[in-house]
Order: structure tokens, then sequence, then C-alpha cells
């Protein structure tokens, strides 16, 4: 008496393994991109505490352009940084700070992370893969 399993059951095992990881890949992978947006926005609450800062020192966030303004490190120069951060500030009291998607550890460049302030307060938004920020 033979034991073990005949190329057909193999065959058949594989496949089935085959499209159990096709479904779960881009859903893991997904999880994964969702999951990095947390270092944007940790980053991102940190350049708009430092914007914030330099506002109420200026009485406005007009001369708040730069990292050195700001008084702290770009957060996106760091080795690794999965994102690149900048700001626009838009009138004497309000500023949008975002963080671009770069393509370190297959990132699709382009998708943003974006803080929003203004006298009626803070928004959050995000394209692509963050498009799920609140």
């Amino acid at each position: 008496m033979q034991k073990g399993f005949t190329l057909l059951e193999l065959i058949i095992v594989i496949i089935i393994v085959g499209v159990l990881a096709s479904l779960a890949l881009p859903r893991f992978f997904s999880m994964v991109e969702f999951a990095r947006s947390a270092e944007a926005m940790s980053s991102l609450m940190t350049v708009r505490q430092s914007i914030l800062r330099c506002g109420q020192y200026n009485n406005n966030y007009m001369g708040c352009d730069t990292f050195a303004d700001i008084d702290i490190d770009d957060p996106g120069s760091e080795p690794g940084a999965h994102f690149s951060y900048a700001w626009t500030v838009t009138s004497a009291d309000a500023f949008t700070v975002t963080a671009t998607r770069n393509t370190i550890n297959g990132g699709s460049a382009g998708d943003t992370v974006v803080v929003s302030v203004a006298p009626a307060g803070i928004s959050r938004s995000g394209t692509s893969a963050f498009a799920g920020i609140k």
C-alpha cells in the first residue's frame, strides 16, 4: 500500500492557495499603506503645532513659510521617510499642510494626506490610498 498525495491533489491545493493569496494580498498591501498614514498624521500634527506657535509669535501665519521659520527639522528628509511635507499659508489666519507619499517601499507617488487649519476649525482629508482619512 502506497501513502502520499497524487500530483492532481497537489496541483489543486496549489491552485486554491494561489487564489486565496491573490484575494488577500491586495487587501493586505492597502492596509499597510493606510497604516503608513499614521506616520503622515503624526508628522502633520507636529508641523501644524509648529506653524501655530510661529503664528502666535508673529500674530499671523504669513511669516511661517519654511522649516527654519517654524523651528523644526523637515520630517520628510529623514532616511526611510514615506512622505514629503509642505504647507501653504492661505491667509493671515489659515494654512494647509500636505504630506505627499513618495515611492519608498512601493508607495504611489502623489497620494496625499492633508490637514487644513482655518478659523472655522481643522479638517483632514486624503487622496487615493488615504481617501478614508477623516
